[in-house]
């Protein structure tokens, strides 16, 4: 047992009138204890259900991930003419709606912005289908990549995806502390701001609840990123609802500004497209409608609206078109002549050539 943690369990336990929240330096000392396994497995799960019983702040956060870039290897800042994109997506994958963020990112490569991806297998408590999932059922196998493999194919293709096992295997040994106490601990709050690669990039994270926002902005403010884009996704994803108003937060070199997307006013008010369910078939099932959707092929009306939203918007975000208009007849050229899915069979063909298998 760790004393030094059973302290800090202690401060954050012990309830609405005398509980006290972390300092940074605090925070970012637990997170090395659960990371390292110096505290206990019953103080581990004891911390994690009373931290999310608290809720964590902004500065605990920012504290926590400076423990994970203390004790993770991150890729190399990526040498582009713009910073690489990254997608904060929950790990416990989505359970309802159809994910989109692969589609989004063959986009966005296919017309030069690199992105990065992160997270790992079906986790709890949703254990929905996760990205990596997706990728795999179109071809691309992030699994087993070493650092530098990783590195080159995401220099190589513009994509790139951090599978947590292989990245951050002391962050992975902490899933199963999340089916055992049957809910999302702050960690998987925290999943959603981290990034695997080293400044300059742009940070895009989803969110469900107001408050996730504001702790998001102060976590990041205190850690000197200046530039990312908070998004009221689908199933707390970055990917943006067609059936009702897209809450987002634009942070520019420190500034921020409240934007509210109305889909209607751009032609794409609609339904989001659903999950039957999350079994292997209806992963089939999704990416047989995604091949549909990279062929151009209109009967997917839906599902090839909500990509081409989803396109052009990030298109405009990362100021490769000057509006978002130009950016959704952007995004529908790129899938309807085929260039977002020459970039998935580039993909295909690169990561091999990498790997050697």
């Amino acid at each position: 047992m760790s004393d030094a943690f059973r302290e800090l369990l202690k401060k954050i336990g012990s309830g609405p009138h005398t509980g006290e929240n972390l300092t940074r330096a605090e925070a970012k000392s637990a997170m090395e204890m659960m990371l390292q396994e110096v505290a206990t497995p019953a103080q581990i799960g004891a911390f994690l259900i009373a931290h999310r019983i608290k809720r964590p702040t902004g500065e605990e956060l920012a504290g926590m991930l400076d423990a994970c870039e203390t004790h993770c290897q991150l890729l190399p800042p990526l040498n582009a003419s713009s910073p690489v994109v990254v997608f904060g997506c929950p790990y416990d994958g989505r359970s309802r709606t159809a994910p989109l963020t692969a589609i989004t990112a063959l986009i966005l490569a296919a017309a030069g912005q690199s992105v990065l991806m992160h997270g790992g297998t079906r986790m709890p408590t949703k254990y929905g289908i996760p990205t990596i999932d997706v990728w795999q059922s179109l071809g691309v196998n992030w699994q087993g990549l070493s650092l530098s493999e990783l590195q080159q194919v995401l220099t190589t293709t513009g994509i790139g995806f951090a599978y947590l096992p292989d990245r951050f295997e002391l962050a992975f040994n902490l899933v199963t502390y999340r089916d055992q106490i049957g809910k999302r601990p702050p960690l998987a709050t925290m999943e959603l701001i981290w990034s695997p690669i080293a400044p300059p990039y742009h940070l895009v994270a989803g969110f469900v609840h107001p408050p996730t926002e504001d702790m998001f902005r102060d976590c990041l403010s205190r850690r000197g990123v200046n530039s990312f884009t908070l998004i009221k996704g689908l199933e707390g994803s970055c990917d943006l609802p067609r059936e009702r108003t897209v809450i987002i937060g634009l942070v520019d070199d420190g500034k921020f500004e409240r934007m509210h997307l109305h889909p209607r006013e751009y032609g794409f008010a609609g339904q989001n497209v659903p999950l039957s369910n999350t079994t292997m078939d209806a992963t089939s099932s999704l990416v047989a409608q995604m091949h549909a959707v990279l062929a151009g092929k209109t009967e997917e009306k839906e599902f090839i609206q909500s990509a081409i939203w989803n396109g052009g918007f990030y298109l405009w975000r990362c100021g490769l078109c000057p509006d978002i208009q130009t950016g959704v007849a952007t995004a529908e050229t790129l899938l309807t002549t085929g260039k977002a899915a020459a970039k998935l069979r580039e993909l295909t063909a690169v990561l091999p050539l990498v790997t050697g298998n």
